[in-house]
């Protein structure tokens, strides 16, 4: 879909609206009071089968009676009346609707039959509706609010796309308080016409809007997200919230909207793919979303901390380092320069801490001048920026010593006062906020007024902090070039046609390397054998030591079968490990002669098959940790070769892939060129349901993979 045809829906220069009246009871006259109360600018047209006047405007009974062709109609009529309504404005002319009703595809098999209805309708007459079951949307930029709920005069900066309505209307009043303004707004609902991905791409293009927030319950075209995620993110930051990852959240979200959820791990790589930055609750959404959307982003990771309270800076420091940013000690020279503006006994090594002066002019601008202009920090996090908020709640005290004075008389005379009045301070840096008071401080309210983000606790400033390093790390990322897939090997495509002709489920161990060996992957020099002799043969051809292995695609579980014998250093040994295989299966069946691999690093990697996802990479540790750990990571097929890297990099033990208790640093390009051909593979062969490397073990620097599944399955 055009951008050009959001465009039109949120720019309208008139609108229609069924379903509001002068009952204020009704939703639909809480949608009308918006649009005229909050500022829109173009005509209004109710439409209303009786009353000739609806909350002061002139009312029409259908479309046909207005006296122009309205360029957006809002809904809000029961369901059963959706299609008629639709259809009457299509054949008026207007081409962009908002269908505020539920009662569709959510409920179940009929509604699925309604939603159907309406999307043929828009169809047939060129249509674009968001919808339905939504609550409407917001253009900050035209004062234009079709929700239920007043929003701010002042425009802001933060794109919001959510498949609840509650966190596009109802949090309005909520993060007014708080300073964070939307630029512009879209319930998507059922996204029956119009999807998140949809928006996602217009407030892309967006001047007004500098950051995107998105509320997930689950995405109906996740490769198409993935696509448009990856271009806007390198030019504008994403931060989302998902919430259909667990059992429960899944089934919520099926029963809300209608959303099709999807694993949380598979989410979790998709939104590290995209370069989106994913959050776990919905504060975070709004302050995480609202900082990047204010904030520039930093040159470093360096953080400077200025603070009224050691506590809260310690808590400050200690969270940044957990996020990895750097809170370095600051230099002799720039300690000795802020030392001039401190009590004697103040600490200012970072964090600078004010302890309980009230001088507001040294703190809130000459300190953090200074560590800026000294090349002491990328970005500043302030905490106990305060001061008529903290007047106001001790006035009760304070009263019985000051005599005859009010409250407004202590707050007049502590604005007055140059080193009590807060200038904020000229750099160019982020700024970041923690403070237990909100906007009844004149501290804290200019910091809103000023779009500087204030958090309610210290740790949440340092993570907007972190943050704001993460999409510096994000926009430093190569772009995904999607190159041309491969033509399939026709041997691998034989190998694996010959196996479904006879039902089989997967390619025994021996095939599966041989297929994997085609594509350049590194798997182990094996041989098949059916005969002792002839085991004793490719075990002389490989040398000693080796490893056997009975070989059947049905069989699973070898190891703990006793179909695994390792470090067989003679022909004896060799001899006497064929007859324990074959005793140990319930049937003859061949044996894997392989080269004997050691390493003390083992990880795994593999692919799985998703309806929504597709094919999707897996690397993560292996051996017997993989599945006590589960220090896993996934990303979608196909991967670029950064991808493959950034993979690496995103488990928690990629510690083990560096120099380390005497064994060399794993050669990374070695292990990303094997994640990429894995990801080729299950692009080029969608006839492989799944792939399973476990281990990969590390000879010298290099992986080499020691046992593989190849599980397949037929098409159509």
């Amino acid at each position: 879909m055009s951008t050009s045809q959001i465009r039109a829906l949120m720019t309208p220069r008139s609108i229609a609206i069924a379903g509001a009246s002068n009952n204020i009871k009704k939703m639909g006259s809480h949608h009308l009071l918006s649009i005229i109360n909050d500022g829109f600018k173009g005509e209004i047209y109710p439409i209303h089968p009786k009353d000739p006047v609806i909350l002061g405007k002139k009312a029409y009974k259908t479309a046909k009676d207005i006296p122009e062709v309205p360029d957006l109609v809002i809904l809000v009529v029961p369901s059963v009346h959706i299609p008629d309504l639709l259809e009457d404005f299509g054949k008026q002319g207007t081409r962009s609707a908002i269908i505020i009703t539920a009662g569709f595809k959510e409920t179940g098999e009929d509604g699925v039959i309604l939603e159907n209805r309406i999307k043929e309708i828009a169809d047939t007459y060129g249509m674009r509706f968001v919808g339905p079951n939504c609550i409407g949307i917001i253009n900050s930029e035209i004062s234009l609010n079709t929700t239920v709920q007043p929003m701010p005069v002042k425009p802001g900066w933060l794109g919001m796309i959510s498949q609840s309505g509650t966190y596009v209307a109802q949090t309005l009043t909520y993060l007014e308080k708080r300073g964070i303004r939307f630029s512009k707004a879209v319930s998507v609902g059922n996204e029956a016409n119009i999807s998140l991905t949809d928006i996602l791409e217009y407030l892309g293009n967006d001047e007004q809007t500098r950051a995107i927030a998105l509320y997930i319950e689950g995405l109906k075209d996740v490769r198409r997200f993935l696509d448009a995620a990856r271009q806007i993110s390198k030019k504008k930051p994403i931060v989302a919230q998902y919430t259909g990852g667990s059992k429960a959240g899944a089934r919520s979200s099926l029963g809300h909207t209608g959303a099709m959820a999807g694993p949380d791990y598979l989410y979790e790589g998709l939104f590290k793919q995209a370069g989106v930055i994913r959050v776990h609750t919905v504060q975070d959404l709004y302050w995480i979303g609202w900082t990047l959307a204010t904030q520039p982003v930093p040159k470093g990771n360096r953080v400077g901390i200025v603070t009224n309270s050691g506590g809260p800076g310690s808590a400050i420091a200690n969270e940044c380092e957990k996020n990895g940013l750097d809170v370095p000690v600051f230099s002799e020279s720039l300690q000795r320069k802020l030392r001039e503006y401190l009590e004697p006994h103040a600490p200012c090594g970072n964090p600078v801490d004010f302890t309980f002066s009230m001088d507001i002019k040294n703190f809130g601008t000459t300190v953090p001048e200074r560590i800026i202009q000294e090349n002491g920090a990328d970005g500043i996090i302030f905490h106990g920026l305060m001061q008529t908020g903290i007047a106001k709640a001790k006035f009760p005290h304070l009263k019985s010593l000051l005599g005859d004075i009010s409250m407004d008389d202590v707050i007049r005379f502590m604005e007055a006062e140059p080193r009590t009045s807060l200038t904020l301070p000229d750099i160019d840096v982020p700024i970041l906020v923690s403070s237990f008071y909100g906007e009844e401080d004149n501290c804290i309210r200019k910091c809103l007024d000023n779009d500087i983000p204030v958090f309610t606790t210290p740790e949440r400033a340092a993570q907007g902090m972190a943050a704001l390093v993460q999409y510096r790390k994000i926009t430093g990322r190569k772009d995904f070039k999607a190159g041309e897939l491969p033509a399939p090997l026709p041997e691998a495509s034989r190998m694996i046609d010959e196996h479904l002709k006879t039902g089989q489920k997967a390619l025994n161990e021996f095939e599966a390397k041989k297929l994997l060996k085609m594509y350049g992957l590194p798997v182990t020099r094996e041989f098949m054998a059916i005969t002792e002799e002839e085991a004793v043969h490719r075990a002389d051809e490989l040398g000693y030591p080796v490893v056997l292995k009975g070989c059947d695609a049905d069989i699973l579980h070898k190891t703990e079968k006793g179909l695994v014998l390792l470090n067989l250093d003679s022909p004896k040994k060799v001899k006497k490990a064929f007859e324990a295989v074959n005793n140990a299966s319930e049937f003859p069946i061949p044996v894997i002669v392989s080269e004997m691999i050691t390493g003390s690093r083992e990880f795994m990697a593999g692919m799985v098959r998703d309806n929504r996802f597709g094919s999707c990479i897996l690397f993560g540790l292996g051996g017997v940790f993989a599945e006590v750990l589960k220090d896993t990571t996934f990303r979608l097929a196909p991967l670029s070769s950064a991808e493959a890297r950034e993979m690496i990099a995103d488990i928690k033990g990629a510690a083990l892939l560096e120099e380390t208790r005497g064994m060399p640093a794993v050669n990374k390009d070695a292990m990303a060129s094997l994640l990429f051909r894995l990801s080729l593979v299950s692009a080029i062969h969608p006839e492989i349901s799944e792939i399973d490397l476990n281990p990969i073990i590390i000879r010298d620097d290099k992986p080499v993979i020691v046992d593989a599944l190849v599980a397949i399955r037929r098409i159509g």
